[in-house]
């Protein structure tokens, strides 16, 4: 990805990518249990 060089959200090095990852699995897996849980009642 070309575009993320020298960006200023620091998506580019690895550590960044990582904090971009493990929020997105956090909001899917909080989506997930929520949804779950109305599912149930």
């Amino acid at each position: 990805m070309q575009l993320l060089e020298g960006d200023p959200t620091g998506l580019s090095s690895p550590i960044g990518q990582i904090a971009v990852a493990a929020g997105l699995l956090a909001a899917i897996v909080v989506g997930l249990r929520a949804w779950w849980f109305n599912r149930k009642r």
